[in-house]
């Protein structure tokens, strides 16, 4: 990959950080500034304009990648943020920080509303940005990676509001239970066909582009439930687990984003299940940030023989490669300077615990 001229080297351990086996260091993925001159951009004043136009994004990304050094297990990438818009029939909104919906009641005598539609106005506007970046991106330039899509849990909350979701929960069980796997279905049947379009010129089963990016060597989704932070156990297994099984199913492995110590309550239900491979943490604002002080969490995934994938600041990389199993720890972190970057990656290797 031109942006990392490291990534034959990448590659080859982020294969072995997948597999489980022993590695000289954890997988670090180091960003910094490459100190080229970037030309000055200026975005669209149209919020919707600034996550949707094709040529404002593909300039935005060419300027991203090049004055960025990827070192290390780096993955050269950016985020797109537009493909929530793909959202089961939803309304989106815009502002130049994020998307959101509009929200309302749904008629539960009708069937659930939300479905994936091809020929949906706002599914057709991603996919002409999903293709411009993916040209932009070229064979070896850079990573597109899987679209940033939402889980139809988290979707259809958005689109009725947490209140009425969570009442609807309990009131309306089975006819959320069928909105939910209806809607997951859908979200799979999406993440098809953006794979579709671009699969003659672009590797695809890369993860979430720009936000916490990762690399295997085998397809796997991307998901997360940032709603189950206000669903008990037993709320999770009967509105939740079904749509995770519905992604294992469909590609085999799953990168999941854990929100919070609300959502920690689930953890050991997902260690349980069969195609979880990564759990990445992010923790609330009420607690430390990631690093030394969530040793246990960390531990209890590794010891279930799932892989931690945390960002942390760079002078937190020291303690977790002393205390954690490098065989199952990637690390997302930013120096400086690239001269930075390269001399954490060498004093990892003397930090790191072999087990």
């Amino acid at each position: 990959m031109r942006a990392n001229d490291n990534w034959p080297e990448a590659r080859e351990r982020l294969t072995a950080l997948w597999r489980g086996q022993q590695l000289d260091r954890p997988c670090i993925g180091v960003t910094a500034p490459s100190g080229d001159a970037q030309p000055r951009l200026v975005p669209p004043e149209d919020p919707e304009a600034f996550w949707l136009d094709p040529a404002w994004i593909r300039r935005k990304v060419r300027a991203e990648i090049e004055g960025t050094w990827w070192g290390g297990e780096a993955v050269p990438s950016s985020l797109l943020l537009a493909g929530w818009v793909v959202s089961l029939g939803g309304k989106p909104s815009f502002d130049r920080k994020t998307i959101w919906f509009e929200t309302g009641e749904p008629d539960f005598a009708a069937p659930p509303p939300w479905r994936y539609r091809a020929g949906d106005p706002w599914v057709a506007k991603f996919h002409a940005l999903h293709r411009a970046v993916a040209e932009e991106a070229g064979r070896d330039d850079f990573q597109l990676g899987s679209p940033c899509m939402l889980p139809a849990n988290d979707l259809i909350s958005m689109h009725m509001g947490a209140q009425q979701f969570l009442l609807a929960l309990m009131d309306q069980p089975e006819w959320m239970r069928r909105a939910i796997v209806g809607g997951a279905e859908g979200m799979a049947a999406a993440r098809r066909d953006a794979q579709g379009l671009v699969k003659d010129r672009h590797d695809y089963w890369y993860g979430i582009a720009g936000w916490m990016p990762f690399w295997a060597p085998e397809p796997f989704v991307s998901t997360q439930s940032d709603v189950s932070c206000m669903l008990s156990p037993e709320m999770f297994e009967e509105f939740v687990v079904p749509e995770l099984d519905i992604c294992g199913r469909e590609c085999g492995a799953l990168w999941y984003h854990l929100d919070g110590r609300d959502a920690q309550q689930h953890l050991p239900r997902l260690l349980s299940l069969p195609y979880m491979r990564v759990i990445q943490y992010t923790p609330t604002p009420a607690e430390p940030p990631n690093g030394p002080a969530h040793l246990d969490l960390y531990r209890r995934i590794q010891a279930a023989g799932r892989i931690v994938h945390i960002q942390v600041p760079a002078d937190l990389v020291e303690p977790l490669c002393r205390e954690l199993d490098a065989s199952r720890l990637m690390l997302s972190t930013s120096c400086a300077s690239p001269e930075e970057g390269r001399q954490l990656l060498a004093d990892a290797v003397r930090w790191s615990r072999r087990n």
